[in-house]
Formats: structure tokens, sequence, C-alpha cells
């Protein structure tokens, strides 16, 4: 499959499949934003709360569909979905978004998730990009300053995790139960550098560069494991790594978006140093975190001296459409045909295991035997259409013609 094919192929799953799903199904037309829960086969369950995170990121899919497609159209779901998140998820007393609302819209966790918020300025700045409107930009920038206020680290560097509703400090900090309670996070550092990126591109305020700088290169000194080629998961105030645990999607996705964010900053010392880090990334996960299927592993837990590696074998839909994006550009860095091989292969599985084709999208997780799992809706709380759109959106913008034979040389 050569790159005009796999363009091609990423065209049609988006705007046959992925989007209609979302603009679709997904929608609730009577209260508005997107239902609370959706089962593969079209079950609605809105006793499941709606989590800003899925609301903001049905607002991104669809405004970076506007924007990179030119097709005015998807700013129609776009605008359901900002609108939804104005009313229901902003705080009119102190400032940010609220983590869920019930279906109804009233506030049922009034947490400040930094990962929520991180997501909200990256829709609001993609919804203002798309739409040429000013207040999702102003909306955005105060987001931005409460996060600065409330949870940068002044001394350590980096961002706390969660803090309470009144922007105090919060016991419980994990992002879902399987994470640990830290202080900082792999997870809400990569995502908040993906926001601040985004914003950065629309606005090229100076500010906004200087704190993209500082959070890319925290990454960079904190998060990357360099002799390993991962990342570090879990961290105390200082540092200090808490989990041994590798979670290769995580890995290939965050190669290509610190490559993103260096270049968004502009600096030539900080674009090689991501450059050479999304590299070393790749190739650990081409080395050492695909099943034999082809797919990518969801996590590994290291063994020591006395017991074996504990591998997960479920596939989850990000980890797959990630890969994608993330071995595409390591094959624009290096030049090496296996990269673009892997992101073949990845489409490939994908396409064989991930996609539905009775009732639309994808299925969001698979068991070890590639089975869909009932537990895993289609639509949830995380379950959403970011990963996979924003691949094939990825797909469409990096591989307009053949594949190149130009080797880039990294400093």
């Amino acid at each position: 499959m050569d790159t005009v094919e796999l363009r091609e192929r990423a065209l049609a799953e988006l705007t046959g499949n992925i989007l209609p799903f979302w603009s679709g199904p997904a929608l609730d037309t009577e209260r508005g934003g997107v239902h609370g829960a959706l089962s593969d086969d079209l079950v609605i369950a809105d006793e499941v709360d709606r989590s800003a995170v899925l609301c903001a990121r049905v607002l991104w899919t669809f405004s970076a569909a506007a924007y990179r497609m030119g097709d005015r159209s998807h700013l129609v779901p776009a605008a359901h979905a900002y609108d939804y998140l104005m009313a229901h998820f902003i705080d009119p007393v102190h400032g940010g978004v609220f983590w869920t609302v019930d279906k109804d819209g009233a506030v049922s966790d009034d947490r400040k998730q930094i990962y929520a918020q991180a997501f909200a300025v990256y829709a609001l700045a993609e919804y203002a990009r798309a739409s040429g409107l000013t207040e999702p930009l102003v909306t955005a920038a105060r987001l931005v300053d409460l996060i600065e206020a409330h949870a940068a680290d002044p001394v350590n560097g980096g961002y706390i995790e969660a803090r309470t509703r009144d922007w105090k400090e919060l016991a419980d900090m994990r992002l879902s139960p399987r994470d640990l309670n830290a202080n900082k996070s792999m997870n809400t550092l990569l995502h908040l550098m993906e926001a601040y990126t985004t914003l950065l591109e629309v606005t090229g305020d100076p500010v906004a560069c200087g704190r993209l700088h500082r959070l890319t290169t925290v990454v960079l000194d904190h998060v990357v494991d360099e002799r390993a080629g991962t990342f570090r998961l879990f961290f105390d105030e200082d540092w200090h790594t808490l989990s041994s645990v590798v979670s290769p999607g995580h890995d290939i996705e965050g190669a290509w978006l610190l490559t993103a964010a260096a270049r968004a900053v502009g600096d030539p010392l900080l674009v090689a140093r991501a450059e050479r880090a999304a590299l070393a990334m790749a190739e650990t996960v081409l080395r050492s975190g695909r099943d034999e299927d082809g797919g990518i592993l969801y996590e590994i837990r290291p063994g020591g001296s006395s017991a074996p590696a504990m591998i997960d074998h479920s596939s989850h839909w990000w980890a797959q459409a990630e890969a994608v994006v993330g071995f595409l550009e390591a094959h624009t860095l290096s030049g090496d045909a296996r990269f673009y091989e892997a992101a073949q292969a990845c489409w490939e599985f994908i396409d064989a295991h991930h996609v539905d084709r009775v009732h639309g999208d994808w299925f969001k997780e698979l068991d070890p035997d590639r089975r869909p799992r009932s537990t895993s809706p289609k639509v949830g709380p995380w379950e959403c259409p970011y990963h996979h759109a924003r691949a094939c959106l990825e797909i469409i913008t990096r591989l307009p013609v053949g594949p190149s034979t130009e080797r880039r040389v990294l400093p």
C-alpha cells in the first residue's frame, strides 16, 4: 500500500464512517451535547454522566475537520458541542470546566482536573481557528490563566494534576480508577502540551510560546526516559518516578506530539532534541511495543528477578490510531522504511479488527482474541472520536503524494 492509497483509505474512513457516526447517533438532539454512553449496537445509556473531555474532543474533531478539509458543514456539529460545553461545563463562579454533568446538564463532579482544562483549551482554540469566532479564544485564555495560576509548579516545573472546584488542594487527584494518585502525570502533561501547541499556532502569542517552550522542555527533561526510549508515567512533586509501567500507545503518540510542540515553538535546539526523542520512542515501540498480529500492546508491567513481565494484549482504538501517525513521523525523520511499513501494518490491523461496518465508527476495545469487549461502549466518558479522526486527518495532511525517499539527518 503506497501513500496515495493510504491517504485515500483514511479520507474514506473519516468522511464515510467516523464523522457521520459522531454527527448522527452519538449526538443528543433532545438535550444537547453527546449521549453519556452508546453501546456498539447503538443502545443509549444516558444514565452515564457526560464528561467535559468527551464534549471537548467532539468539538475539536469537527472543528479540525472543518479547518483542514475546508468544509464548513462540519461547523454545525462543532457548534452543537460548543454550545453544550459553554452552557453546562464552564463554572460560572470559579471558572474552569467541571469534570462531569448528568444527562440534564447538572454538575455531578465539580473537580478541576487539569487534563479536562487542557482539552477544553485545545478544542476552543481549534474551534476559533475553524470558525473565525473570537469568543472561543477569550474563553481559552481564561482557562489558561487559571491553569497557570493554580496548577503550575513554579519551583519544580510542570503542572499539578487536579484541584477542587475553587482551585484548592485535592486529596485524590487520580484521572481514572486505574491511575495512581500522583502529583504529576505524563498523561496530563502530554495533553496540556498538545493544547498549548494549538493555542500558539492559532494566536502566535509570545507568552503562549514561552509557556509551551517550558512545558516541552519539562517533558523532555523528566517524562522521557532517554535510555529506555519510553515515557515515565507518574511522579511526585519533585519528579521522582512512581511507576515502572510502560504504555506503548502513549509513547508512540508522544513521539509526534513532542515534535509538533517543538516546531510550534520554533527553537532549533528544542526541535532537534524532540526529534531525537521521538525517533528513539518510535524505535522502542517498533521493537517491543507491538503484538504478534501488528497491534500495539496496551500496557507492559516489567517483571522482577523472579517474575516475568505482565503484558496486556488487549487492543484499544486510540493506541492503534496514534501509532499510524507516530510511525509516519518516524519515517519522515529517518527515511527508514520499517517505520512506514509499521504504519501500514497498524492501518491494516485497524481495518481488520476495529472498524465497525455494521453500526459505524470503531470498536473501542478488543480482547486478546480481537473480539469487541461488550463492557467498552462506543461512546462514553473516554470513548470519543478524537484519536481516530485525528489520525485520519494527519494521514490526509501528511501524505498528499507518494512516499519520500529523503532521509533527514538528525544533529
